[in-house]
C-alpha cells in the first residue's frame, strides 16, 4: 500500500505522481529471487516511467494484455481459469516464463467464478455457470436502471446502487433492497430500528450471501497475488496498472442502462444524462484513488468503451462523454496517478477534440486500438505517452514476418522519439506462439534507443 507523506496536501500533482513512483520502484522490502531480478525490476520501472515523461527509455517497452490466449497456451479451459486456481497459475507461470514479458500486464481472463455463483451474478455469463466449459465470459445488456430512475440515482449513487442496482443485478442480494438509510443511527432512539431489517429473511440471506463471496473473493486474492509475487520474484516484472475507474459515461452505458437505453436518453433526457454523468466524477474519481493506493500502483486502468467511433455523433462525445472523462482524469492527475486508458475501438475522429482541450502534459497513457498510429501521435505525442496498436486479428491470422514488420513499422514511424509502448490493440484472447515470439522479439531486439 501507498502511504501518503506527512506534507502530502502542500505537495504539487507532480511532486505526487514522483511520491508515487519512487514507491512503487523502490526495491526495499520486496522479495527477488537473486540479483538479477532486482536489477530486472529497477529497469523495468525506468523504462515505463521514462515513456510516462515522454522521454527514449532504453527500448521501447512491451505491455501487451493477455487475456484468455495464456490459458490456451497453458492448455486450460476457460472454466478451469476461473475455477482451478492451480491450473491457472501453472498456465500463467508457463506464459510468463516462455514469454518474458516487461510487466505483470493484468490478465482479463482470471476471474473467480465462485464468487460470482454465491452472487448470483446476472450482468455476465460465464463457463460453468450458465455457458459451456470450452467459451469465455460474456456480458449480457439489460437496463438494470430503468429510464424514469435517474433522479433517485442523481441523489445518491451509492445508495441507488446498492439498494436497486445489486438486488436486480445479483439474484442472491435482492435482501439489500430492504435496508434503512444507515443516516438513522445518528440518534441513539433510532439506532435499534435500523437494525429490525437486518433480522429479517431476504437480508439475512443477502448478508450471508455476500460474506460467503467475500472469503471466495479472498481465496482467489490470495492465489493470484503469489502468482504474481513468484514472477516478481524470479523476473523482476513490476505490476500493470494498480487501480481501476472507468469514464463516467460508461459506468452508466456499460452495465447500468446499456447501450440501448443511454443512447435513447441522449435524446429523450439528455439533461439527466448529463446531470448523471457529473454526479459520478467524484466517485469515479475516488475509486481510482483508493484502488491505485491499495495497491501502491501510480497506474490507473480506464477501459473506453461508448466513447469510440461510431457509438455517438463528435458533437455528443464533445457535450456528453469528453468533460466528465477529462474531469475524472484531472481529479487522478492530481493525486499523483497516471490514467492508463485502453482505448478501446476507434478514436480517429475523437483525436482532434481531445488534443483542443488536453489534460496535463506526461500524466496520461493511452494504449489504442484501432485508431491511426500516427495521427495519434500528431495529436497526443507533444503531451501523452501512446500504446498499441498491434491489430489481434494481425497477431491470430498474420505470419511472424507480418507481425515483426508491423512492430518494426510502430517503431520507426511513432516510436521513433518516445513516449511509446509496443501493445496489443485489444485483451488478446487468440494468437499462435511464433506471432506472440516475433512481436516480443522484435520490440526487445528493434525497439532499442
Amino acid at each position: 500500500m501507498f502511504v501518503q507523506p506527512e506534507n502530502w496536501r502542500t505537495l504539487s500533482a507532480q511532486e505526487r505522481r514522483e511520491a508515487r513512483f519512487a514507491s512503487w520502484m523502490s526495491t526495499e522490502g520486496r522479495e527477488f529471487a537473486s540479483p538479477e531480478a532486482e536489477a530486472a525490476y529497477k529497469r523495468r520501472t525506468q523504462r515505463i516511467k521514462d515513456v510516462i515523461d515522454l522521454k527514449k527509455p532504453d527500448r521501447v517497452p512491451l505491455t501487451p494484455f493477455i487475456g484468455g490466449y495464456f490459458a490456451k497456451y497453458g492448455g486450460i479451459t476457460p472454466y478451469e481459469v476461473m475455477y482451478d486456481y492451480e491450473k491457472y497459475t501453472d498456465a500463467w507461470h508457463k506464459f510468463n516464463h516462455e514469454f518474458r514479458p516487461d510487466y505483470l500486464i493484468f490478465s482479463g481472463a482470471f476471474n473467480p467464478g465462485k464468487v460470482y455463483d454465491i452472487l448470483g451474478y446476472q450482468v455476465y455469463r460465464w463457463p460453468g455457470g450458465s455457458l459451456s466449459k470450452d467459451v469465455d465470459f460474456q456480458c449480457l445488456e439489460v437496463e438494470y436502471m430503468k429510464a424514469d430512475e435517474y433522479d433517485a440515482f442523481i441523489a445518491d449513487p451509492e445508495s441507488y446502487y446498492m439498494r436497486t442496482y445489486m438486488p436486480r443485478a445479483f439474484s442472491a442480494l435482492q435482501g439489500f433492497g430492504m435496508l434503512p438509510s444507515f443516516f438513522a443511527t445518528m440518534e441513539l432512539p433510532m439506532a435499534p430500528a435500523l437494525m429490525i431489517p437486518a433480522g429479517l429473511p431476504p437480508v439475512q440471506a443477502a448478508l450471508k450471501a455476500f460474506l460467503e463471496a467475500g472469503q471466495a473473493a479472498l481465496e482467489y486474492a490470495e492465489a493470484s497475488g503469489k502468482a504474481d509475487g513468484y514472477l516478481q520474484a524470479t523476473y523482476g516484472m513490476p505490476a500493470l496498472p494498480g487501480g481501476f475507474t472507468k469514464a463516467p459515461f460508461d459506468y452508466i452505458g456499460d452495465t447500468i442502462r446499456g447501450t440501448r437505453g443511454i443512447m435513447l436518453d441522449l435524446f429523450r433526457q439528455p439533461d439527466k444524462v448529463l446531470a448523471a454523468v457529473e454526479r459520478l466524477v467524484p466517485i469515479a474519481v475516488q475509486l481510482g484513488i483508493q484502488t491505485a493506493t491499495m495497491n501502491n500502483n501510480p497506474f490507473v486502468f480506464i477501459p473506453l468503451h461508448k466513447g469510440a467511433d461510431g457509438f455517438m455523433s463528435d458533437a455528443d462525445f464533445k457535450k456528453f462523454y469528453w468533460p466528465t472523462f477529462k474531469a475524472v482524469l484531472e481529479g487522478l492527475i492530481a493525486e499523483g496517478l497516471v490514467p492508463w486508458n485502453l482505448v478501446e475501438g476507434g478514436y480517429n475522429s475523437r483525436l482532434e477534440a481531445i488534443a483542443a482541450d488536453p489534460p496535463p502534459a506526461g500524466a496520461t497513457y493511452w494504449n489504442f486500438d484501432q485508431t491511426d498510429m500516427v495521427a495519434a501521435k500528431k495529436h497526443f505525442g507533444d503531451w501523452a505517452a501512446i500504446a498499441g496498436n498491434v491489430p489481434s486479428s494481425l497477431l491470430h491470422a498474420g505470419t511472424p514476418d507480418e507481425v515483426a514488420n508491423y512492430a518494426k513499422k510502430m517503431i520507426d514511424t511513432v516510436g521513433k522519439d518516445g513516449g511509446y509502448a509496443m501493445a496489443t490493440g485489444a485483451v488478446l484472447d487468440h494468437t499462435t506462439p511464433e506471432n506472440l515470439h516475433a512481436m516480443f522479439k522484435t520490440t526487445k531486439e528493434y525497439g532499442v534507443y
